[in-house]
């Protein structure tokens, strides 16, 4: 079995957390911070266990593999 590390951003909408994994476009949402990750992570393993059936999985590997990755934060004042 493999182990994917992905990065996951979490929010709040109103009343609600949203959580989404940037990388794969998964999302998901919850009352707390917390289910809103362990939503978000029971999203992303059945979104992996979808691409092993459809056979897409290599596709997706070196997707997420890659070392091309940069994160930062930018400012914008409105």
């Amino acid at each position: 079995m493999k182990e994917f590390n992905v990065t996951v951003v979490i929010w709040q909408e109103d009343e609600v957390y949203v959580s989404k994994c940037p990388k794969l476009e998964v999302a998901s949402a919850g009352d707390t911070p917390q289910e809103a990750f362990e939503n978000l992570k029971e999203a992303v393993e059945l979104y992996i266990e979808n691409a092993k059936t459809l056979g897409i999985l290599e596709h997706l590997t070196a997707s997420i593999k890659s070392s091309n990755k940069f994160t930062s934060n930018i400012g914008v004042a409105v």
